[in-house]
């Protein structure tokens, strides 16, 4: 019961008891002024009717007697008048039916006795005693009485108490108002959302509670703002290149590891090494800030680039050296992208040049392409030898890396082969668990695959790709959603699982609307989850908060994959709220070696756990990465360490 009602309800019974007890005490009272009315009632008709018959009594004129009696006895006054002569005959009695019904409830019968007075008088004519009369009045009409006065009463009291009850209500509430404020700023508090209330109450005592919380608000959002600071400043330390802002060599080389050899997810690939030639040289002739000014205009450029490109991963991983992993285009239409690169770094040197020499070139492109799923290192030492040549070459500073490699992931019938599959959704999935400290399952994650030409499984670097550049994310989505919801029919002793929705499907209305529509259908909402990439969630922030509410609405459960690697930080977990995240492999990978890495994940996990939300960290591999991450207290770990993924089975 609110504090408000509780007021009202004790307020009401103290009420309730001064009532009470001043109507039992107006009752006792109007009892006995009643008693002393019918007591003075029956003396007056004993002494009316003696003097009006004592003619008659003499004359035992029993008729004339009734009829005296009875015009008095109509009036409801008197139990019983009983008229005898001198020896004690009765000459006229009339009583009052005893069986009639009193108007007045037992209750109240039982609760108030009532004795009735009872008057005689000795009647005497001519100085002859002819008789007496005997007059006893009736309890029934003084109960009458009495309970008409206290039922008036009783309904008076319930009106006003309804009345005031309302009154009061509103008056408490209006009082009491900043006291529901304070308790839904701790509740948004509690969620990480700061609210202060502007205007404070009159009253001093509630004034001090709203200025304390409203202060205590403050000091709590000062202290979480400069938490994030912290971390912010510790990825910009850990994993920025401070004159660029770019991903320095060390998050660089991680996230290509990541995504080359790991997620596998950008199918063919190629990666753009620019390397501003003779660094040291710049350095010495235009002096090191416009050397750096024009190695981050460069990076800025490229960075602009690279949003038209789709998923890729960019940075500076040394002195003179960028980096740019993309999708894969052939060399004209790379060629033609870095052109203006290539344009913007000549005009800026030529600015800063202090002879009127025209200069041919400043920066060398090396670009290293491959259709099949390669290693990091191998495609940065392709890049390199290509980006050498192309400084050797003072023609055009642009150089591909020649290979032999089997180029199935761009072959015509290849793509067919993958169009064909996924249409007549000819997929099958694997799933890896992802468990808790306790190694109990908390849920699998499902992955898709299909059968190459020879009928053997391909990884999703063989086909995503292709299913990309076709527009069969979708149906590739939809197909996982309908054989995982089949799964879990067919399964009920199944793990739950956890379904990854690819970036490009998100953008289809049509689908979200199907996704909702038959996870709602599915009667098994409580068991699947819906995780989206964080760097899609950043783009579509909106469209997947509302996604996101929808989800919660069928009880499905929400998590983030790959966090912890965008730039633009974690802000938007305060307005998303989901359920979980799990903290990118990049992070991962070096976690048992690097102090910096712990520090950071330990921090994420804290935030995490801050706005409640589950911290699970994928692609865990060795028992010191579990060890360390269990001491951060992990909700939950997923990699080869448990085992790799395997056919979606009960």
């Amino acid at each position: 019961m609110s504090l408000t009602n509780q007021l009202i309800a004790t307020v009401l019974a103290v009420l309730l008891g001064l009532v009470l007890s001043t109507l039992y005490i107006l009752s006792d009272s109007s009892r006995d002024t009643l008693l002393t009315q019918l007591e003075s009632h029956a003396e007056d008709s004993a002494t009316h009717l003696g003097l009006y018959l004592a003619p008659y009594m003499q004359q035992q004129d029993k008729a004339t007697i009734a009829t005296a009696v009875n015009a008095i006895f109509d009036s409801g006054l008197y139990q019983q008048i009983e008229v005898t002569d001198g020896q004690n005959n009765t000459l006229y009695s009339k009583a009052y039916d005893t069986t009639a019904t009193i108007n007045a409830p037992a209750w109240f019968i039982h609760l108030i006795p009532i004795k009735p007075p009872e008057k005689s008088r000795q009647i005497a004519y001519q100085w002859q005693q002819v008789g007496s009369i005997h007059v006893r009045s009736r309890a029934g009409y003084a109960y009458e009485m009495l309970w008409q006065g206290v039922r008036n009463a009783l309904i008076l009291f319930v009106s006003l108490s309804a009345l005031s009850a309302l009154m009061l209500s509103w008056l408490l509430r209006h009082l009491l108002r900043p006291l529901s404020g304070v308790e839904h700023q701790a509740m948004a508090l509690s969620r990480r959302e700061y609210i202060e209330q502007p205007t404070l109450p009159r009253a001093r005592e509630l004034r001090r509670v709203v200025t304390a919380m409203n202060l205590m608000v403050r000091q709590v959002q000062h202290m979480f703002d400069e938490q994030n600071r912290n971390i912010e400043s510790l990825r910009n330390t850990a994993y920025r290149d401070s004159l660029t802002g770019l991903n320095n060599r060390r998050a660089t080389l991680s996230q290509l590891t990541e995504h080359l050899e790991y997620r596998q997810d950008f199918g063919p690939a190629s990666l753009i090494m620019i390397h501003l030639d003779d660094l040291q040289a710049l350095n010495n002739s235009l002096g090191e800030d416009i050397a750096n000014h024009l190695i981050n205009s460069c990076a800025q450029t490229l960075q602009t680039l690279s949003q038209s490109l789709g998923p890729h991963v960019i940075g500076r991983i040394g002195g003179a050296d960028l980096v740019l992993l993309a999708q894969r285009r052939s060399l004209d239409d790379w060629q033609l992208l870095l052109t203006p690169l290539l344009q913007q770094a000549i005009n800026l040197k030529q600015q800063q040049n202090k002879h009127d020499t025209p200069i041919s070139h400043v920066l060398s492109i090396g670009i290293a392409s491959s259709d099949v799923p390669t290693t990091a290192e191998e495609l940065l030492s392709q890049a390199r030898l290509a980006q050498q040549e192309a400084e050797q070459n003072r023609t055009y500073p642009i150089a591909l890396y020649q290979t032999h490699q089997h180029q199935q992931g761009w072959s015509e019938q290849w793509q067919q082969h993958v169009a064909s599959a996924i249409s007549n959704e000819q997929l099958f999935l694997q799933q890896q668990s992802l468990v808790d400290q306790h190694c109990h399952c908390i849920h699998a994650e499902v992955f898709a695959r299909i059968l190459n030409q020879d009928n053997e499984p391909c990884q999703a670097g063989d086909f995503f790709g292709v299913a990309r550049d076709l527009n069969l994310l979708e149906k590739i989505d939809r197909a996982i959603v309908k054989h995982a919801v089949q799964h879990l029919k067919q399964h009920p002793e199944a793990a739950p699982l956890s379904l990854n929705i690819a970036n490009q499907t998100l953008t289809e209305p049509a689908f979200t609307e199907w996704l909702l529509d038959t996870l709602a259908n599915s009667g098994e909402t409580a068991r699947i989850s819906i995780e989206i990439n964080e760097t899609a969630i950043l783009t579509h922030l909106e469209s997947i908060q509302a996604l996101r509410r929808a989800l919660a609405r069928l009880s499905v459960t929400f998590g983030v994959d790959n966090f912890g690697t965008h730039p633009n930080g974690f802000s938007y977990l305060y307005a998303l709220k989901p359920d979980y995240l799990k903290i990118d492999g990049s992070l991962i990978r070096q976690l048992d070696q690097s102090d910096e890495d712990r520090f950071f994940v330990s921090s994420l996990i804290s935030v995490a756990h801050s706005l409640g939300i589950h911290a699970y960290a994928e692609h865990v591999e060795r028992e010191p990465q579990l060890q360390a991450l269990l001491e951060m207290n992990i909700d939950g770990t997923q990699g080869y360490l448990h085992g790799q993924p395997s056919a979606l089975k009960g």
